[in-house]
């Protein structure tokens, strides 16, 4: 990154002889800083269809959001199924009055539902698409596609199609601003991750060659860990999820009542997190991504205490979402 890419606004305007009182044209603007700080509150993999205290994980995420007030607040997948018994889910995330996006996860169509029913019920603006707000590009992109490939790998879908990566491409060649890319699964784990991870990360790398970097972060949850990755000079973070990792039947513990075990089965396969946790982004005019999140306890016996077997899940299982400041 070169030296003019690093000085804050105050020195960049001194320098490019704009300090008195002039404005900042946009053709003037280094390609990855915003003239302007934009902040904004995420929460992902909250599993309201698992947890049996969902509804209040999501209340205290939102009380939160309307003191702290972000431009926009944004769930990462694995939100909710488009059942009616779910709507005081969304009760609750409605109540926050400012922008709310989604980002569609692999078990949110769990039951047999479609996405459409999905998007209908969560009032989200579509499977994928991009926004501007102060200038900052924001895209969100729906990595739960089929891959027709008879070979791949078993299990949920995760494959972003190749009409989708053309999109992405005309999105990323429309604009100049610094873009923010959020996808359910990680294209930088291929842990679990997209199966086309390596694409898209260069398709992303493609759009950084002409004029400097332009994608500065990407954004995604899924496999509920506590990650950041820089790959050919692009940030990959992982937010962790608000409710718990799953560790499967060989792991199998009570951790809240039998009585909460038997109206949410799947719950003794998973180590939950004492409180919800998600995290607060800003980024700012000196380059810089500052990351705030929450902190909290397991329930019960840790994965160690258990004897889990840490090489499969590679990153650690922590109950917290890491403090971070990121220069891009």
């Amino acid at each position: 990154m070169s030296s003019s890419l690093k000085m804050d606004r105050k020195a960049f305007l001194k320098r490019s002889g704009l300090a008195g009182g002039l404005l900042m044209t946009s053709e003037l603007i280094p390609k990855n800083m915003g003239v302007k700080s934009v902040r904004f509150g995420i929460i992902t993999d909250l599993h309201f269809d698992l947890m049996h205290d969902g509804a209040d994980r999501m209340r205290a995420f939102i009380n939160s959001m309307k003191k702290e007030s972000p431009e926009f607040i944004i769930q990462g997948g694995d939100f909710c199924v488009p059942k009616k018994e779910n709507q005081v889910l969304m009760n609750i995330w409605n109540e926050f009055s400012g922008p709310k996006h989604h980002v569609l996860g692999n078990h949110d169509t769990d039951g047999g539902y479609s996405k459409e029913q999905v998007l209908k019920f969560w009032n989200a603006e579509g499977r994928y698409y991009s926004f501007d707000l102060k200038d900052y590009h924001f895209v969100i992109l729906d990595g739960n596609e089929h891959n027709e490939d008879p070979n791949r790998p078993k299990g949920y879908a995760r494959y972003i199609s190749p009409k989708q990566v053309e999109w992405l491409k005309a999105d990323l060649s429309s604009t100049n601003l610094p873009t923010v890319v959020f996808c359910h699964q990680g294209m930088d784990n291929d842990a679990g991750g997209l199966e086309n991870g390596t694409l898209l990360r260069y398709t992303l790398e493609n759009s950084n060659k002409n004029g400097g970097s332009k994608v500065i972060l990407v954004i995604s949850g899924h496999h509920h860990q506590d990650y950041h990755n820089i790959i050919n000079g692009i940030h990959y973070l992982q937010i962790n999820s608000a409710s718990y990792q799953w560790l499967g039947e060989e792991y199998q513990e009570i951790r809240y009542s039998a009585e909460v075990d038997k109206s949410f089965p799947w719950l003794k396969n998973t180590v939950p997190y004492k409180d919800p946790i998600w995290a607060i982004i800003e980024i700012n005019s000196k380059g810089e991504i500052m990351v705030q999140g929450r902190h909290t306890v397991f329930v019960g016996s840790s994965p160690e205490q258990l004897g889990v077997d840490m090489h499969q899940f590679i990153y650690p299982i922590v109950p917290y979402i890491s403090d971070r400041k990121i220069k891009f």
